[in-house]
């Protein structure tokens, strides 16, 4: 399986930019889409209260699966259900499921309402994707886990620790699973597992413990062994103009043709062989936005191919280049020449700008233009006191680039529009380009 993640914590794509890119996901050697809705799936009853203002619909759910069947890709749905649900906890309502109720990030494994929740949770996302055969529950960083009061009486009385602990949550999710939904398999990440020893994997029954292979179902802890690299860069999550193309490609082939744990994979029953690549579109819930997916595609491409053939080969140059419609890339400077023909083209060179061009032009010309500093400081712009003759030394200089910036600006929110809803245009904007546009109108504003 090669799955493509679609982590929706932010920038979530609109249907309409997905039905472009789904084509080329699967050119490229994509077989599946694993789809991590947090806001954006359309709950329903109780659950309203989770969805964002610009969650997809029912029938843009029913729609993305259809596109992804037309195409080839098997849709894979992602529930967090232990860590990484601050869209859920942040609510007032389900404050008291926090581990540690100062911190958003992960479920109280005690209250009996975590788990009512979650298969409140999971019943409504599986109910929409009865296509799909997998369902990925997450359950990775699970932070602070062991530090709420609830976790510290459960140890002491039971001489446990936070593995046995971690285990029997995600036994009780497993079980439901299981039992409710027939022949459906559960994926979850690893990196909480690795933690615990083979042995007390062993003595939990952890890889069979939901195996009833008499009823056919198969819902087992499977370690995702083979996993591609982020195609957001790793320096942090501001990495909003990141464009970069090598991202972690000879990492992750190197854990691809070795297997990862074998300690971890002989206490599964089984052992799936997945590549996964992530276009991460903010860390938490909480954070900025990192990487927008047409910013994304080329370092997406790259890694799908290189996949495919087993290394960074020129026949993989050669498939990637044809399908962007770029002349030639290189690696080493994250750049790729020509105009490109993928869905998003336009977004991604105008990021590009914004993130060579837009900051250094502007503090370049605040900054260097010595009329500025002698004839138009902050003194006399708060005092609007100034000579005319000296102000028209750089006046036009200054207006024809707030002209220039104010169009591009222009056109790059109506290609973002095209591929975003409102809410990730303006925070993708207000991140990316005001700090330093802004600069520019309040000195032009101060000189009319």
């Amino acid at each position: 399986m090669r799955l493509v993640h679609l982590d929706l914590k932010g920038a979530a794509p609109r249907v309409s930019y997905l039905e472009q890119v789904f084509p080329l996901l699967s050119q490229l050697g994509a077989n599946g889409i694993l789809i991590e809705y947090e806001d954006m799936f359309p709950f329903k009853g109780d659950l309203e209260i989770l969805k964002s203002p610009y969650a997809y619909s029912e029938e843009d759910i029913e729609r993305i699966q259809q596109l992804a069947e037309l195409h080839k890709l098997e849709v894979v749905p992602l529930v967090q259900t232990f860590g990484h649900v601050e869209f859920i906890l942040k609510h007032q309502k389900y404050q008291h499921l926090r581990e540690v109720e100062r911190f958003p990030n992960s479920f109280n494994p005690h209250v009996p309402d975590t788990l009512a929740l979650l298969k409140s949770i999971l019943s409504q996302v599986i109910e929409k994707h009865r296509r799909s055969t997998w369902i990925h529950i997450g359950a990775d960083e699970v932070f602070h886990l062991g530090e709420g009061m609830d976790s510290k009486n459960w140890m002491s009385r039971n001489k446990g620790d936070t593995g046995t602990m971690y285990l029997n949550h995600i036994k009780e999710v497993l079980g439901f699973i299981s039992t409710q939904y027939w022949g459906l398999r559960a994926l979850m990440w690893d990196d909480m597992l690795r933690k615990i020893s083979v042995g007390a994997l062993r003595g939990e029954r952890v890889g069979t413990a939901v195996v009833a292979p008499k009823l056919g179902v198969l819902a087992v802890p499977v370690q995702v062994a083979t996993l591609a690299g982020a195609l957001a860069s790793d320096g942090g999550p501001a990495t909003a103009g990141s464009t970069a193309l090598s991202g972690h490609c000879p990492h992750w082939l190197a854990e691809v043709r070795g297997g990862g744990s074998p300690a971890l994979l002989s206490a599964c029953v089984a052992r799936l062989m997945i590549a996964w690549l992530v276009l991460l579109c903010r860390y938490d819930h909480y954070s900025v936005l990192c990487e927008l997916l047409p910013v994304g595609i080329p370092s997406l491409a790259i890694c799908l191919q290189t996949l495919v053939n087993g290394g960074f080969t020129e026949e993989t140059k050669r498939k990637v280049l044809d399908s962007l419609g770029f002349q030639s890339m290189h690696l080493e400077q994250s750049t790729c020449e020509g105009r490109g023909v993928f869905p998003g083209a336009e977004v991604y060179h105008m990021v590009q700008q914004v993130n060579d061009h837009l900051k250094e032009s502007i503090l370049k010309a605040l900054e260097e233009e010595s009329a500025i500093k002698g004839w138009f400081s902050p003194y006399h712009r708060k005092r609007q006191f100034g000579n005319p003759r000296n102000m028209e030394s750089f006046g036009s200089k200054m207006l024809k680039l707030h002209e220039d910036w104010e169009s591009f600006v222009h056109d790059l929110r109506v290609q973002l529009e095209k591929v975003y809803f409102p809410d990730t245009v303006e925070e993708w904007m207000e991140e990316n380009v005001s700090p330093y546009l802004d600069q520019l109108r309040d000195l032009v504003q101060d000189y009319r």
